[in-house]
C-alpha cells in the first residue's frame, strides 16, 4: 500500500487526467464503450507502478503510452475476432441511423482505415494538440518517426475524405 501522499497524487493525477485518456483511447480504437474501460485499465496500471511513476518527468505521456499500447491490442484483438467471424457468417454492411454529424462519423470512420501508428500521431498531434517531441514521448518513437507518420496520415485522410474534409481536420477542430 502507498503512503497516504502518494494515494492523493495519484487521485489528482486521475481527476486531471482519466477524460483526456478516455478520449484518446475512443479516437484510437473507434469504440465509446471501449474508451472507458481501456483508460480505467490504464489507469490501475498506472497505480500498480505509482511509487515509482510519481518522480517520473512525465507520467501523463508514459499514461497515453499505456493507453496507445492497450489500444493497440484491442484493435488487433477485434481484427482477429472479426476474422474469425466472417469465416462463419456473412458480413451485413453497418448502417449508422441517428442523429450523428456526417462529418463526424466521416473522420471517425477514415481514422480507423489509417494504420494504428499513423492514426496515433494524427490523433495526438491534431485532436490533442500535442507538439512533435510530446507525441514522440508519448508513442515511444522518435520525433522524425512522428513526422513521417502524420505527413503519411495526414495524406491517406486527405485521399480518404478529400481535401476539404482533411483541411478541416488539421485546422483544429476536434474530433470527440
Amino acid at each position: 500500500m502507498l503512503p497516504d501522499d502518494a494515494s492523493a497524487e495519484f487521485h489528482d493525477f486521475f481527476e486531471r487526467h482519466y477524460a483526456e485518456l478516455a478520449r484518446f483511447a475512443h479516437l484510437l480504437t473507434g469504440e465509446a464503450d471501449a474508451a472507458d474501460d481501456l483508460a480505467a485499465d490504464a489507469l490501475v496500471t498506472l497505480w500498480q507502478n505509482w511509487d515509482r511513476l510519481r518522480a517520473a518527468e512525465h507520467p501523463r505521456a508514459y499514461a497515453r503510452g499505456v493507453v496507445a499500447n492497450m489500444a493497440r491490442e484491442r484493435v488487433r484483438s477485434t481484427v482477429r475476432e472479426r476474422r474469425r467471424i466472417t469465416l462463419f457468417w456473412s458480413r451485413v454492411p453497418e448502417r449508422t441511423e441517428g442523429p450523428d454529424v456526417a462529418a463526424v462519423l466521416d473522420v471517425r470512420t477514415a481514422l480507423t482505415r489509417l494504420p494504428f501508428r499513423r492514426r496515433a500521431c494524427v490523433v495526438l498531434r491534431h485532436a490533442f494538440d500535442l507538439s512533435e517531441k510530446d507525441t514522440a514521448m508519448a508513442l515511444g518513437i522518435s520525433v522524425g518517426t512522428v513526422k513521417s507518420q502524420t505527413s503519411k496520415g495526414l495524406a491517406e485522410l486527405e485521399r480518404i475524405l478529400g481535401v476539404r474534409s482533411a483541411e478541416v481536420l488539421v485546422a483544429g477542430r476536434r474530433v470527440s
